[in-house]
């Protein structure tokens, strides 16, 4: 007897049920000095909003350490238009000579894995960084967040011509 291969499951579209939890979205309370917005949408290849996403961040505290007090980890849901907002502080430089960046992982329904990629802010000196060195020019674009009047604007694009790049981990 010859038995066949078991169907792969996908990521979703269960995510809304045990994943996010009340204060996921808020790293850092609201009053806590420094606080950023980092938003955006999460859409397909036909530029379609995904609404059953969900972004998880991870990210060093602002003097660029990790194990400290600071959660660093954050999870919001995408609400029908795509939206997501994550409230935190701004991370700091790495020692080992990585640019501030917020790591991001994307799972959305459909999806036999989760897509892995980063945040870098505009706004920083990302010269040096050996992970955004190691993507193309023409495409480093895509994981970089804007200054915007609300904040960090980081919009996700799951493939098409301006697929947002992701990282095999």
């Amino acid at each position: 007897m010859t038995l066949g291969t078991t169907p792969s499951q996908t990521v979703g579209p269960y995510l809304g049920i045990g994943l996010p939890w009340p204060d996921g979205p808020d790293v850092v309370p609201a009053d806590t000095p420094g606080r950023i917005r980092l938003h955006g949408r999460v859409l397909d290849g036909a530029g379609d909003p995904v609404g059953d996403a969900l972004i998880e961040t991870w990210q060093a505290d602002p003097d660029g350490k990790f194990g400290t007090d600071f959660r660093g980890f954050g999870r919001c849901p995408t609400d029908e238009e795509g939206a997501w907002e994550i409230f935190t502080l701004k991370p700091g430089r790495l020692g080992d000579g990585q640019a501030p960046h917020v790591d991001v992982n994307v799972f959305a329904r459909g999806m036999l894995n989760r897509c892995v990629t980063r945040i870098y802010f505009a706004d920083e000196d990302n010269t040096g960084d050996p992970v955004l060195e190691s993507v193309p020019e023409e495409r480093r674009a895509t994981i970089v967040a804007r200054p915007d009047a609300d904040g960090y604007r980081f919009d996700v694009y799951l493939q098409g011509e301006r697929e947002t790049v992701f990282f095999k981990v």
